[in-house]
């Protein structure tokens, strides 16, 4: 189907890649029909399987895109791009079929190769005459050959379960150990909250000393200047009767010095 309408970028680019992987998956199943080697048919297929996972991915957000761009293309776009993811489905589809077709092939060549048969799969008749054929000890050491590999099938179930349990116990030992790291963490944070609350009253109340030891070293300070201002008023202006006398400092002795004077002259 050729997208000869409008596309948006998004749209386009998934539209490659779903483009590339048809191609690649064309090109993976011719591959497939020369191959004889079931090995390489079996990672052949493999691969390809990948590549329609890959390709059931790009389709599913093709349609997401689709849907949320609903609205905003003309309804005959919209139908068009619709009808597009339909058929890029069926191709997948019929990639998918190929698949099957292939796997159950495979699946029948290796048990030719695995029962030591012709090119052909015998049929549950031709079994049962060569069972019938077969003498009582061959058909003791047939029984004891599938009672080994059923025998070595469950020990390897065994390791896997061990192997499975062993890994359990080890995340859940480390799960545990996450858990009281955890509480640990928890109980330090508690601790560290509880400090820095201490701290910060502490630092509250050195802060109230300070702004108390300010504000008594302001009121000594102005004492002090007051006792200074009314030592020098004193001083420069003795008669002022507004200003009482500081106990303990005597005014200037002025009136003997001019008794003394007058004395002096009255002398002469």
């Amino acid at each position: 189907m050729a997208s000869d309408y409008p596309m948006s970028p998004e749209l386009e680019q998934i539209d490659g890649e779903i483009q590339d992987i048809f191609r690649a998956l064309q090109n993976g199943f011719l591959k497939l029909d020369k191959m004889r080697d079931p090995n390489r048919q079996a990672r052949e297929l493999e691969e390809l399987t990948g590549k329609m996972r890959e390709c059931k991915r790009l389709i599913k957000e093709f349609d997401r895109v689709l849907k949320d761009e609903e609205g905003k293309v003309p309804a005959d776009v919209h139908k068009q791009l619709n009808d597009k993811k339909q058929f890029m489905i069926k191709e997948l589809n019929s990639y998918v079929t190929q698949r099957k077709t292939y796997q159950s092939s495979l699946g029948n060549k290796r048990v030719e190769l695995f029962e030591g048969a012709g090119p052909s799969v015998p049929a549950p008749e031709d079994n049962a005459q060569l069972a019938s054929e077969m003498t009582n000890q061959e058909l003791v050491d047939a029984g004891r050959k599938k009672m080994d590999e059923t025998d070595q099938t469950i020990e390897r179930s065994k390791q896997v379960v061990a192997q499975t349990v062993e890994v359990g116990t080890q995340t859940a030992a480390n799960l545990k150990g996450q858990t009281e790291q955890m509480g640990r963490i928890v109980n330090e944070l508690d601790t560290i909250n509880f400090s820095i609350k201490k701290a910060s009253q502490m630092v509250k109340e050195i802060g109230r000393q300070v702004a108390t030891d300010k504000c008594i070293m302001g009121l000594l300070f102005l004492i002090v200047c007051g006792v200074i201002a009314i030592i020098v008023v004193k001083i420069v202006n003795p008669h002022n009767k507004s200003i009482r006398d500081i106990p303990g400092l005597a005014p200037p002795a002025q009136t003997n010095r001019r008794l003394l004077s007058t004395d002096l002259l009255g002398g002469f």
